[in-house]
């Protein structure tokens, strides 16, 4: 089969590789197209290995087709079209995934889309429904609304009930976030989102605050917090060390959280395995009933994954680049 390689420079190409053949508890999926990821980046420049085990080649999340099953599967069929949530390997023609992380392609969306659907989707209900319990008519805080998470981060917060701030860079971002169902549309080059949350609640604060940044954001994400909120930190694009002020999180009684899904175990608590049936359960009829869709910024071809890369670092894309094989 042929995958994507990255060279030692970081350069991807499309080369022959190994064959690979599902396992007991595995099914092999013909990849039609793959969703591209900042941690896939993260990876091809050598920062980001792949968790013990799993397959070098990069890639979190796929649609495809059923191409064989593991001796110990029984709820699938050869030829049924899925999506994936993976641990690597993505890129690539075929790839072997735990039966438990491969889910269903939800009615309504072509292959292409649903390729751009399952990391975002266990990301955000992980995140935001599982760790922070956001329920409806609180207010959650996404930064960087306009991205893959963002815009899927919207929609299911809205289908939930909730109100909705974001953060992005420009007015054609905003612009976007709003059609989706943001309600409050803060751009952080002219506004401080600190002093806009608080105008729009009354003082009050955001009840969930979801954040990318990571360490440039930590202290401000806990001023915009209201009594009992939670920050959920899933990225480190602004530095991963930063100065916390305990007395204001004391005061508040609040709770900064730090997650990962990549490196969840399969099975198990807060496994992958739970995360996947959460999803298949709670967010795939909101795409069946139109509430929730995906956002698709980019569609290139695999061999094309470099320019895939260099467009999403390039932060001039929304919602999410996809590659087909």
């Amino acid at each position: 089969m042929h995958a994507i390689i990255a060279s030692a420079d970081g350069r991807l190409t499309w080369e022959n590789v190994a064959d690979i053949s599902a396992a007991n508890n595995e099914i092999l999926i013909r990849v039609h197209a793959a969703g591209v990821n900042r941690a896939d980046l993260l990876q091809a420049a050598g920062k980001y290995p792949p968790p013990p085990g799993a397959s070098e080649i990069i890639g979190l999340e796929v649609s495809g087709t059923v191409a064989e099953l593991g001796a110990d599967v029984t709820d699938w069929s050869v030829g049924q079209p899925v999506c994936a949530l993976l641990a690597g390997g993505g890129y690539a023609e075929y790839v072997a995934v735990p039966a438990a992380q491969v889910l269903p392609l939800p009615d309504g969306v072509a292959l292409p889309d649903a390729a751009g659907l399952p990391e975002v989707a266990c990301t955000v209900w992980s995140n935001l429904v599982t760790t922070a319990g956001l329920t409806a008519s609180q207010l959650v805080l996404l930064h960087g609304g306009a991205s893959g998470i963002g815009t899927h981060a919207i929609q299911v917060a809205r289908a939930l009930g909730a109100r909705v701030a974001v953060t992005a860079g420009s007015a054609d971002k905003l612009a976007l976030c709003r059609e989706l169902g943001a309600d409050i549309t803060i751009n952080y080059r002219d506004e401080d989102f600190v002093e806009r949350v608080r105008a729009e609640t009354g003082g009050a604060g955001a009840d969930v605050i979801l954040d990318l940044m990571g360490a440039a954001y930590l202290d401000r994400n806990v001023d915009a917090l209201a009594d009992g909120g939670r920050v959920v930190i899933i990225g480190m694009q602004g530095g991963i060390k930063g100065e916390l002020n305990i007395a204001k999180l004391i005061g508040k009684r609040a709770g900064v959280i730090g997650t990962a899904l990549r490196s969840r175990p399969v099975e198990g608590r807060g496994g992958k395995a739970q995360i996947v049936a959460a999803v298949t359960e709670n967010v795939w009829p909101m795409i069946a009933d139109g509430r929730v869709r995906p956002i698709i910024g980019a569609e290139l071809p695999i061999a094309e994954a470099q320019r895939a890369h260099d467009l999403l670092a390039s932060g001039e894309v929304s919602g999410k680049v996809v590659l087909t094989v």
